[in-house]
């Protein structure tokens, strides 16, 4: 066999491997190995493309742990806004006892807290510090048959501006809010609320500052506010079930109390919704005047307990009392002859409420039916004297009123009510309309096409003064705009 060597002769070790070296298969596998071995332009132009995509896969994977790292301290931030919200909601609100099965409609036209639209603004954005800010529009059409610029209540005597009575007769921009409310920070919140009046002029109803923070079930709030007596004083007109306020409350708190002050506010940490507010403020509005003076022209104290009655009924109950100073207030009302007496008070008023409210929904879901029963019972004892142009004297009458309401929800949207009232002047003296009690009758009907919106149609029997029946029609629209927080129960 030849061999490539021909002229020397090969050991034997290596003369046994020479023809498998030599052989055509192992030379092909040895071309082939020797070209996987050595670099050849294409396979280095595969490593480079290989190395390119590497690099590449690593950029992305880096960017996208810095994405999911700035995710993470958004969503941190957000959580704690969050967390500080709950905190400020269980804190504040404190007007509520146990979830009561009530209608989505029936308290209030818009569904979002101030204050948890606040907070959620408050996770991030170019909008994290603007307020909340709603807007009630209301219009009214009214038909008497009597005159309303001359309207009274027999045996009580109001101040000249007191805003009591039907008001004007035919169409009539009612009452517009405007409100604003927002978290301050993580220890307070804000809220004011504008009052647009028919007359062009504008009024302050609510400014005040509250506290977020101070734990132990203590509130704090410092401003302008209405008072937390009673059960129907606190709210806003528009969240009443009839067109007006009831006759107790226009004759002894000149239809809704608010003052300049404060308000400190304790939540029992029990099962049971147990509060207590007390109030200190300047005495604006009546049974009040504000006069100059450094002390407080108003205290005021209330105690409210509620809760549930198995799935389908929710009850509240209080007491309040209101005791608020008058130097030089004017006042105006029938004497018993019927004519306007004007005169000048001084002295003090003690206002006592009790309020009572049942609430039933069958198995506490309100949207299809429910029921509201509400009743509040008011005795006042103004004390001071009373000047007229003649001279002075004493005056302590022993006022009283109370109104009894019921609200059925008989299908979704739509609402009947029915109010009945009474008064009793006592013995007003100058005032004095011997054996007449004034009293009212109401129904009213209304529908509610959103929470947003609500139309109502009231008929009333007014006998509030001597004489025949002051018979009123109201037609009432109801339009709620922007984030308007939640109504107390």
């Amino acid at each position: 066999m030849p061999t490539m060597y021909p002229n020397k002769a090969l050991p034997a070790s290596l003369a046994l491997a020479v023809p498998w070296v030599v052989s055509p298969p192992v030379l092909s596998a040895l071309a082939a190995a020797l070209a996987l071995a050595l670099p050849s332009p294409a396979r280095a132009e595969a490593t480079a493309a290989d190395a390119a995509e590497i690099q590449r896969l690593r950029q992305d994977i880096e960017a996208l742990r810095s994405s999911y790292e700035v995710r993470l301290q958004a969503l941190e931030q957000r959580l704690q806004a969050a967390e500080a919200t709950v905190k400020t909601v269980s804190t504040a609100s404190t007007t509520a006892p146990a979830p009561a099965p009530t209608a989505v409609p029936e308290d209030a036209p818009a569904p979002m807290p101030a204050a948890a639209s606040a907070g959620a603004a408050a996770g991030g954005g170019p909008n994290a510090f603007n307020p909340s800010v709603s807007l009630i529009l209301s219009g009214l059409y009214a038909r008497t048959s009597r005159d309303p610029s001359r309207y009274a209540i027999a045996g009580f005597a109001l101040p000249p501006d007191a805003e009591i009575g039907p008001g004007t007769r035919g169409f009539s921009l009612a009452e517009t809010e405007l409100g604003f409310a927002a978290s301050i920070d993580p220890w307070f919140q804000g809220a004011a609320n504008i009052a647009l009046e028919p007359d062009n002029s504008v009024s302050v109803e609510e400014a005040y500052v509250q506290t977020t923070g101070l734990g132990h079930g203590l509130t704090l709030k410092a401003g302008r506010f209405y008072s937390s007596v009673g059960y129907l004083n606190a709210q806003h007109s528009h969240t009443w079930d009839f067109v007006d306020a009831p006759l107790a409350y226009q004759a002894m708190l000149g239809t809704q109390f608010n003052d300049d002050g404060v308000q400190l506010k304790w939540l029992a940490p029990t099962d049971a919704f147990v509060e207590v507010g007390l109030e200190l403020g300047r005495g604006l509005s009546f049974p009040g005047n504000g006069g100059s003076r450094n002390g407080a022209g108003m205290a005021a104290l209330s105690a409210h307990t509620g809760g549930d009655i198995g799935d389908s009924h929710s009850w509240r109950a209080g007491v309040s009392v209101l005791n608020a100073k008058a130097s030089g207030q004017s006042l105006q009302g029938l004497d018993a002859g019927g004519d306007n007496v004007e005169s000048i008070f001084s002295g003090r008023t003690r206002v006592w409420i009790a309020d009572a409210v049942l609430k039933w929904a069958p198995g506490g879901n309100a949207t299809r039916t429910n029921f509201k029963l509400q009743g509040e019972y008011l005795r006042s004892r103004p004390d001071g004297s009373l000047s007229l142009d003649t001279g002075a004297g004493n005056y302590r009458p022993a006022q009283s009123g109370w109104y009894l309401q019921g609200v059925y929800q008989f299908m979704p949207r739509w609402r009947v009510g029915l109010r009945t009232e009474r008064l009793h002047a006592g013995d007003p003296g100058l005032y004095a309309v011997t054996g007449y009690a004034p009293r009212k009758n109401s129904l009213m009907l209304d529908y509610s096409p959103s929470e947003f919106s609500r139309l109502r149609l009231q008929f009333s029997q007014d006998r509030s003064r001597p004489g025949r029946a002051d018979k009123q029609i109201f037609l009432q629209y109801q339009m709620s705009l922007g984030a308007h927080g939640a109504h107390s129960y």
